[in-house]
């Protein structure tokens, strides 16, 4: 069978309905050969070489093609490392474009272009044909029938609160969802997920990646697995794990998206377009690589057999060719338009932004997003940094974008952690980290405030353990990070002693109090809600188990969770739009106005010597109303192991004070205080009174 020649101008396999193109893209290739598959993808039935070539892409029309076919490549040209080309035809590869993957890698030396084990490494060659062990790409049809009253719930950010979860950790251990569901997309719109979600206030869910990826063999020798997913090969095609082995997993994750629609709740993708599972020189060849992997990747200038690598997983994709810039934007806009999802959580964002000086915030990736007409109307949320020369990037980013901010998580941890000398830094973080993000008219809502993340300590962990717990890892805990800001209260792990277990849980309610009262995006880590504990694993990446998996036994339980506490502090967020501001506080204005005043325990404004009190762990401060007819807010927070007397603040057109949240305590307290009275704030606490005539 021969192809026809077909067009150039779409990358991947499309079908029309009467046959499929192929097109794929190797400026350096000499021949690319389709190989199509039996339906277990075990037996190669049909190999033809691509029969025309435009601007670099190679392509074909095969009119015998449907949907559900399964096929390859086999790329030739040069196996000259040296210079940068790996080609070798006797290694399969992953169309990049792939929409739909079926089977798994399973781990071979045949995957090496090379011969594992030679003196000369990665220079010598290796003939054996890997194709039963690789994945294969699938044929797919991309209809789909949203239905006449799908609707985006378009959250604005200032009233967003993400919710991050991993989708099969999220449900897995969940008795409220059926069993067959559970760990897959599926059970992410289950009615006990849903209800779940909008009882605590979230508005978007982000999930930890879905493309397509491998487990590091490293990692199965250690019957372990990539568990986060972080290890990307598949830029298009949603991960099949995470669906039932019937399904197709683009459907299932579309039903899923609209599910969530349907209730109110945005979907964003945490998404990894800064390496992929390929490592460095001595990685697999399984498709990148084997493809271009001159274009694909930064290579060293000097010596391209190495790769540059700025993200410490062996390499990292060059962003600068137009091509590969071309498969992000296309892959992007694909989950878009054809999947629906709101927006993206880029890993490794500063990466993206390299260029030959290294980052730049008008680089071809960042300039790209900001002119494209569909990527621009989504949320775009940077992690700010990489491992490279200059790698660290917080504030650095375009106007549209949003940013991790480790300087809240910092601060905040080391705050309730019981370190003193704070108040200026504590100040800046709880009123939208302006030094960071006030300028090129970007807006508080640029700081996604977390205080857990995937990568860390959960909440529970966070007062529980002063050191990490990484031994199931079988890294003899030498990975995960040492730097975690964490108190264990004074014991190391589970315990029974009731005063230690309240101070746990009153300094759970402090985090979460300051997450919801500061302005930016607070960001919640599932499972955080019902003190989900990784047994102090704070690098759980290759945990899919119960150290992984989000543990709900703390659901219902005094203490443990904090479910009701986290929807009143979602209610008060909303009823106060000075928590919610676009625009940046100031303090006492000329005409006595203010967005923001910062009070001593005796009520007067601090100067320069109260932000310096040497220990200081008491911070007071009134948000002044944004419309009329609103409250101002006045919050005060004390990480003193001691109570502290204050005073209530005097403003001459507010006279009275009722208290709106005291983290001591779960109890109401409607009554009016007095402007001028003297209140304790207990040790550890957190109060929110609102002003009133």
């Amino acid at each position: 069978m021969r192809l026809s020649a077909g067009i150039h101008t779409r990358l991947g396999a499309t079908w029309d309905g009467r046959g499929t193109n192929f097109a794929l893209f190797s400026a350096h290739a000499q021949k690319v050969e389709l190989c199509l598959f039996d339906a277990q993808g075990r037996r190669e039935i049909e190999r033809i070489a691509l029969p025309e070539r435009t601007e670099d892409v190679w392509h074909g029309y095969h009119n015998d093609v449907s949907p559900g076919q399964l096929y390859g490549y086999r790329v030739h040209g040069p196996y000259a490392p040296e210079q940068g080309h790996r080609f070798n035809a006797h290694k399969l590869l992953l169309d990049p474009y792939a929409r739909r993957l079926a089977g798994r890698l399973v781990w071979s030396d045949a995957h090496f272009g090379y011969r594992t084990g030679s003196p000369r490494e990665d220079l010598s060659f290796d003939r054996r044909d890997n194709a039963r062990g690789v994945p294969k790409a699938v044929v797919v049809d991309e209809i789909f029938n949203w239905g006449r009253r799908e609707i985006r719930p378009n959250i604005a950010w200032a009233d967003t609160i993400i919710y991050e979860a991993h989708v099969k950790g999220l449900t897995q251990t969940r008795e409220d969802v059926p069993p067959h569901l559970r760990g897959t997309f599926s059970a992410l719109s289950c009615p006990a997920i849903v209800d779940h979600l909008k009882r605590l206030g979230v508005t978007t869910i982000e999930l930890l990646p879905i493309h397509g990826f491998v487990d590091d063999r490293y990692l199965v020798e250690r019957k372990l697995v990539n568990y986060w997913g972080y290890n990307s090969i598949a830029f298009f095609a949603p991960e099949q794990r995470y669906t039932n082995a019937n399904n197709s997993a683009l459907d299932t994750f579309r039903t899923a998206v609209a599910r969530l629609h349907d209730a109110g709740i945005e979907v964003m993708l945490d998404v990894v377009y800064n390496h992929t599972a390929e490592g460095n020189q001595l990685g697999p060849t399984l498709s990148f690589r084997g493809i271009d992997n001159l274009s694909y990747y930064w290579l060293k200038p000097d010596n391209l057999r190495y790769y540059d690598d700025f993200t410490g997983t062996g390499n990292s994709l060059n962003l600068t060719h137009p091509r590969v810039l071309q498969m992000v934007m296309d892959s992007l806009r694909y989950w878009v338009e054809v999947c629906h999802v709101d927006g993206f959580r880029f890993d490794l964002a500063t990466t993206l932004g390299r260029g030959p000086n290294g980052f730049d915030r008008g680089g071809a990736f960042l300039t790209a997003v900001r002119q494209d007409p569909v990527l621009s109307t989504v949320k775009l949320v940077a992690e700010p940094w990489d491992v490279g020369l200059g790698g660290y990037q917080v504030g650095a980013f375009p106007s549209q974008w949003s940013e991790w901010n480790d300087r809240y998580r910092a601060t905040l941890r080391r705050y309730w952690a019981g370190e003193g000398n704070l108040l200026g830094e504590l100040g800046g973080r709880m009123t939208g980290s302006s030094d960071l993000f006030n300028h090129d008219g970007r807006t508080p809502q640029a700081s996604i405030n977390h205080i857990t993340v995937h990568d860390g300590f959960t909440l529970m962990d966070l007062f529980s353990y002063n050191e990490k717990h990484n031994e199931a890892n079988g890294e003899e805990n030498r990975d995960g990070s040492n730097d975690n800001n964490s108190n264990n209260c004074g014991h190391e792990g589970p315990t029974d002693d009731a005063t230690i277990v309240a101070l746990r849980q009153q300094l759970r309610k402090n985090q979460l109090a300051c997450l919801f009262l500061a302005q930016g995006v607070p960001l919640l880590l599932a499972g955080d809600e019902v003190g989900n504990s990784q047994q102090g694993n704070n690098n759980a990446y290759c945990q899919d188990n119960e150290i992984g998996w989000v543990n709900w036994d703390g659901t219902g339980q005094d203490g443990d969770d904090l479910t009701e506490f986290i929807r009143k502090l979602a209610v008060l967020r909303g009823r106060f739009s000075q928590l919610r501001s676009r625009k940046w506080v100031n303090g006492l204005r000329g005409d006595g106005s203010y967005g923001v005043l910062w009070l001593t325990p005796e009520g007067n404004e601090m100067e320069e010597a109260d932000w310096n009190f040497p220990e200081g762990r008491f911070l007071s401060y009134v948000l002044g109303p944004k419309e009329r007819g609103e409250a101002p807010l006045f919050i005060v927070l004390n990480a003193a192991p001691e109570p502290i007397t204050f005073t209530l603040p005097k403003l001459h057109e507010y006279t009275k004070w009722s208290c709106v949240l005291d983290t001591t305590t779960a109890a109401e307290s409607p009554d009016n205080r007095a402007s001028g009275e003297t209140i304790e704030a207990p040790p550890r606490s957190v109060l929110v009174f609102a002003g009133a005539a």
